[in-house]
């Protein structure tokens, strides 16, 4: 019986990898990549760093090369949008080219940013795309200030970035510590601290009424009757998937695309989910789940490409969540579930040893997830030791001798 044909659709991190991952399990069938730009495929974290810095040329962040593409056999088809799905015919729709037939379809269609309730006029920016980087760059070459909006990690990122290009930046945020939703309010102000210490703006507490003027000359006007002048402005107020083009087909649809453990849709059985855009049951939490990070994309594609090619024993996606970011000079990088009402043990401090990791429990005992900053062996440590069911009590022990300054030599 032939193989079949998978289409992919979407072709950022998670398409890219389903489709490679397909072809490293040995699937002998076709498989098109479909991608709404006509970009080829790019990876996105460096958009807010090195390539918004410039440090980076786009053909560094290429994902997928067309010579790559054609050696592993896989047909690229850029430049189309999905705009519906017919589960019965196994057919994909997409806007200007004809239906694609499919044997199995792999939904990676990812998330686009929350649209700005301010308007999208020159000089207003949000960051998701290389065109997005490319404008947001221009702006930041021709000078003047930069006003952020929202603290979350590409506001932080992108303020970080312009801080390094010589800039002037303000960050606005509602809530009153950056990052305490994702973190506690102990550790969100640190990184307050790190983006005032690097010179850095800050406004926490309030919120955004109104921007008026235009782009060179923006005025921004916050719910403390305050002001804050900017020649350019980026919104990073979160992310919603990209999943409206699926709400004729009959999938189940609720931020995201829900699927079974399996991460196949829970409608039909041959369409599946990777990356931002996937809502999958996550046994070891019991509960849906919805990451946005690139590691889950990888993790996930590959488990996809395994389960499509092993239908008769495929496996449970259950990961340890995998974040990080780069700030100033911080390297922040998340494992498993932190913040919540949940109780953490910090070891270091960042002013005193200039790394530090923050293990949230649950029970006191239960390592529920960790964030590490400008520490390797303590993310290496948390890795492990989460995978392992290691105690809190017995990865402090493993960590806080590392803290010990060397021993001074003999005169």
């Amino acid at each position: 019986m032939s193989p079949g044909t998978v289409v992919v659709v979407g072709s950022s991190i998670a398409g890219v990898r389903t489709a490679q991952s397909l072809r490293l399990e040995g699937y002998k069938g076709e498989i098109i990549l479909v991608g709404e730009e006509t970009e080829l495929p790019y990876d996105k974290p460096p958009l807010s760093k090195s390539v918004l810095a410039g440090s980076a040329d786009e053909d560094s962040i290429r994902l997928l090369t067309q010579e790559q593409a054609d050696a592993e056999d896989i047909q690229l088809l850029l430049g189309h949008r999905a705009v519906d799905l017919d589960v019965a015919e196994n057919l994909l729709k997409l806007e200007g080219h004809d239906p694609l037939r499919y044997d199995n379809l792999v939904i990676a269609t990812g998330a686009s940013p929350r649209p700005s309730p301010w308007g999208q006029s020159p000089g207003i920016h949000v960051l998701r795309t290389l065109e997005d980087a490319r404008e947001l760059r221009g702006d930041l070459l021709r000078g003047g200030a930069l006003a952020v909006i929202g603290a979350g990690f590409i506001g932080a990122e992108a303020a970080a970035t312009a801080r390094g290009l010589g800039l002037e930046v303000t960050v606005i945020d509602p809530v009153p510590v950056p990052m305490s939703r994702l973190f506690n309010p102990e550790i969100g102000q640190w990184f307050a601290d790190l983006h005032q210490d690097n010179g850095v703006d800050t406004m926490f507490g309030t919120g955004v009424e109104a921007i008026e003027g235009e782009e060179g000359n923006f005025s921004l006007h916050l719910t403390n009757g305050e002001s804050v002048q900017a020649a350019t402005v980026l919104i990073g107020i979160g992310v919603i998937p990209n999943d409206s083009w699926l709400s004729a087909s009959g999938l189940l649809v609720d931020n995201g695309v829900v699927l079974n453990e399996y991460c196949q849709a829970l409608d039909a059985a041959n369409v599946y989910a990777v990356g931002d855009v996937a809502r999958w049951r996550h046994q070891k939490h019991g509960e849906d789940v919805r990451t946005e990070h690139w590691t889950n994309a990888v993790e996930q594609a590959a488990c996809v490409a395994y389960n499509i090619i092993h239908p008769e024993q495929p496996r449970a996606y259950t990961p340890i969540e995998y974040v990080w970011s780069d700030q100033h000079d911080w390297k922040i990088q998340v494992v498993g579930r932190v913040g919540g009402n949940v109780d953490h043990v910090l070891i270091g401090h960042p002013q005193v040893h200039g790394k530090f990791a923050a293990l949230y429990t649950i029970d006191g005992t239960t390592v529920r997830g960790a964030a590490i900053v400008n520490w390797p062996k303590a993310l290496i440590a948390c890795r492990l030791g989460m995978a392992r069911g290691i105690t809190v009590q017995d990865l402090r022990a493993k960590l806080e001798p590392q803290l010990e300054p060397p021993p001074r030599r003999a005169s």
